[in-house]
Order: structure tokens, then C-alpha cells, then sequence
């Protein structure tokens, strides 16, 4: 019996690979004029960004205990082996949750096999290390060989992004408010990153051309091999800045592949419409 793979949708993935590759998927949540809605499957990023253009404030919370108990004891009675790859402890409680509902479950089945990984990753970091744990269960690799690369990808995973405006982070308490202030000034762009699962500024720059620009500096300085790896892009309502962001990493970096997906609607909560995100590896396993 192949390895079982779950994943939450703070990985960015659309929902096509979640049916077309057998992940199973936890939906984060998304609440807005009072209703609760499950990410992905009920609402879309759109909704969201309609909405923060409107003055409303979405909120957003973990994935359902429920689920996971339900999910965790049909696999726990299957004997189904699986590997969840988390969303970053440190930008939700959901790995948490799923840690605190498998160790409930095992009291009842104690030989259910069920590895969770905090990825410290978000967005298409993460989504990118759920693609290749499906590309090796589907190969029939090993519960550890899958565990293995899954944990070097997420230790290895560079995150570069921007947003157009900060005070969206600020209000989740993702970023300071200080930082949010400046951002707004002269048409200065922020350039964040993630470090040990938290969200960083790391410079602001003044203009999109001279983002991007340096973008690609930073990924030059930081990533390795792009010819043999693929760079992921996810977008919040900027499509047309990814595609220049994709045309310039193929010309300069040479990236063997660019993937493009949607910011969803949990992680769009916070950063709002014009957020850019860049995904790379800084050390690529040994084949």
C-alpha cells in the first residue's frame, strides 16, 4: 500500500492535484460577513480580494480538530501508513493540532504509523515539498525515503516575497506596525522572507522594476543549480507581474521549471492583492 500523503491549503496547490496526485487535504478556514468558509473548497481568492478592496477585514483560522480525528482514525483502522506536510508553527496552530489529534488517536490504535512534518514553509514553499512527497508515493518510495526528502526540501526552501502593501500583515500580527507604516511611503516596496517559519522584512527597495531586479539578485546569491530545480511563483491578484517575474528568472537563472499558482484564500487574508512570492531551494538533495 503506497505511503499516504495529506497536506492543508495553505500549501497553494489548486485543487486538481489534490484529486489528480490521492492528497488528502485539510482546508484552513476563512471567516467574512459572518460566515465561516473552508479554503479552497468553498470559497476562492477572488472573494477575498474583492472584499479587502472593499474595507473588510477577512479572519482566518486553523484547520478543524475534527477533521483531523476523523481522517487520522479511518487511516489508523485502514492500517494506512501517512506523512501530513504542515503549514509553519509559527504562522498557524494547525501543525500543533494535528500533532495534539494523532498523539489522542494512537491512544486508541498505538501502531498508527503517522509522521507530521512542520515544514516552517507557507505558501507554494510548502506546496512544493507536498508535490515532490506525491511524486515519490506515487513512485512507491519508502515511508522514510519520502519523510527524508520532504524534510531536507522544507529545511532547504528560500522564500522571497512582496507585497503591495503591509498593512494586511501588520494587522495579523505577521509583521510590525512600524514596518507597515514605511511601506506605504514613496512608492517603497517591501521585500520580506521567511526565516526559521517566520515572516522577515528584509529590505525595502523604491519601484517595481528595481524589486524585481533584485529579486533575482537575492536568488542568485542564495539558491543553487536553478537548471536543475523548479522555481515556484504564487500571486495574489498580479498575474502579469508574475509572468514578468517567470520571464526573468527563465532568462537569467535558467530554472529548469516556473511554476505559477494562486495565493489562496487563507494565506490572501494577510497579504492582501499584489502579493508576489518567490520559491526556491538554496541546496538541492543528492539524487
Amino acid at each position: 500500500m503506497p505511503v499516504k500523503i495529506l497536506a492543508d491549503s495553505a500549501s497553494d496547490l489548486p485543487l486538481h492535484f489534490y484529486k489528480d496526485n490521492q492528497v488528502t487535504l485539510f482546508p484552513l478556514k476563512v471567516h467574512l460577513n459572518d460566515q465561516e468558509y473552508e479554503d479552497l473548497l468553498t470559497i476562492q481568492p477572488d472573494t477575498i480580494y474583492k472584499a479587502i478592496r472593499d474595507g473588510q477585514v477577512p479572519k482566518t483560522s486553523q484547520v478543524s480538530p475534527l477533521r483531523f480525528e476523523k481522517t487520522f482514525t479511518e487511516m489508523a483502522q485502514n492500517n494506512e501508513e501517512g506523512i501530513y506536510i504542515a503549514f509553519s508553527s509559527q504562522l498557524s496552530g494547525t501543525y500543533q493540532t494535528a500533532v495534539m489529534i494523532r498523539d489522542q488517536v494512537k491512544e486508541t490504535y498505538p501502531d498508527f504509523k503517522l509522521k507530521i512534518i512542520d515544514t516552517k514553509c507557507a505558501s507554494l514553499g510548502q506546496g512544493l515539498v507536498v508535490k515532490e512527497a506525491a511524486k515519490l508515493a506515487k513512485e512507491n518510495a519508502t515511508f522514510d525515503e519520502i519523510v527524508q526528502r520532504a524534510e531536507f526540501l522544507a529545511t532547504h526552501m528560500e522564500h522571497l516575497f512582496t507585497v503591495d502593501n503591509l498593512d494586511y500583515l501588520a494587522k495579523g500580527g505577521r509583521v510590525s506596525k512600524a514596518s507597515a507604516f514605511l511601506g506605504g511611503l514613496l512608492n517603497i516596496k517591501p521585500l520580506l522572507n521567511v526565516e526559521d517559519g517566520k515572516l522577515v522584512p528584509l529590505e525595502k527597495i523604491r519601484g517595481q522594476k528595481k524589486l524585481l531586479r533584485r529579486i533575482i539578485e537575492v536568488m542568485s546569491e542564495r539558491g543553487v543549480s536553478f537548471e536543475e530545480q523548479t522555481v515556484g511563483i504564487s500571486q495574489a491578484d498580479a498575474m502579469d507581474t508574475a509572468l514578468e517575474m517567470k520571464k526573468l528568472i527563465e532568462e537569467e537563472l535558467h530554472a529548469k521549471e516556473v511554476m505559477i499558482t494562486d495565493v489562496g484564500a487563507v494565506i490572501g487574508s494577510h497579504t492582501g492583492f499584489g502579493t508576489i512570492a518567490i520559491f526556491f531551494l538554496n541546496k538541492l538533495p543528492e539524487s
